[in-house]
């Protein structure tokens, strides 16, 4: 039921981004890691590259391979990947780079990178800088709204992640960060749905999560920018871009 919420509720990502992403890279050949239901996939399908999706939970590769039905879909994990050495020329994470244990999974995501090959983390950002959205954010709480949803934190919050949290050596390095406008057309049922399917909220006790939800309807019922229909939600992707050493 969660991947099928997923699928359906869950941006996509602003084209833009990945090809920023992707243009340091050495060669078309692109491993999307921690794919989900292929959010990230299908925006690298749209543009051309020979992409392959790699992803631990099963029910989410069986969405996306009904949806992707040409795309090579794998079961692995960041620290797992099933693939050669020097097999892809770009490792992309599409709001996943964050779960990735970069002690073991540096070593494993560089092993299936061609020399000069670029890694880079995605994530879909809420635009707080838009008056109606921070106040859903401050209304939602942390555990919807985290510090790597809002552009205000998400530097921050991601800055790092190409590094290891132990002494062990780092694969990556020259950092580089960028963001690029996006966005998603919504109701307010459905961002309501699309906001119960952040990680917070599916580990969130019952009771507290149907409250907190009852809260965002209402609060998107009285916004005069949500209240009636349909309505772009004001977005961002943000793009965090190593490089191999």
């Amino acid at each position: 039921m969660a991947a099928a919420a997923y699928a359906e509720h869950r941006p996509d990502y602003a084209e833009a981004a990945v090809r920023w992403a992707l243009a340091p890279a050495p060669g078309r050949r692109v491993l999307d890691l921690g794919a989900g239901t292929g959010k990230l996939t299908a925006t690298l399908v749209a543009l051309g590259v020979d992409v392959v999706a790699v992803e631990p939970d099963p029910a989410m590769v069986t969405e996306l391979r009904r949806a992707l039905p040409g795309v090579r879909a794998l079961t692995g994990s960041a620290e797992a990947i099933p693939l050669p050495d020097g097999s892809v020329d770009a490792v992309l994470a599409g709001n996943a780079m964050h779960w990735f244990d970069l002690a073991v999974a540096g070593p494993e995501i560089a092993r299936v990178l061609a020399p000069g090959g670029v890694l880079a983390g995605l994530w879909n950002l809420m635009d707080d800088d838009v008056e109606w959205v921070a106040g859903l954010a401050r209304v939602a709480g942390s555990a919807a709204v985290g510090p790597r949803d809002t552009p205000a934190a998400w530097r921050a919050a991601t800055a790092g992640l190409h590094l290891p949290k132990t002494g062990a050596t780092a694969r990556f390095g020259s950092p580089e960060q960028a963001e690029f406008s996006h966005g998603q057309r919504r109701t307010a049922d459905s961002l309501v749905a699309t906001i119960a399917t952040r990680a917070g909220m599916l580990v969130m006790p019952e009771p507290e999560r149907a409250a907190t939800l009852g809260r965002i309807g209402a609060f998107l019922a009285e916004t005069p920018a949500t209240a009636h229909g349909v309505f772009t939600l004001p977005m961002r992707t943000g793009v965090l871009r190593v490089r191999r050493r």
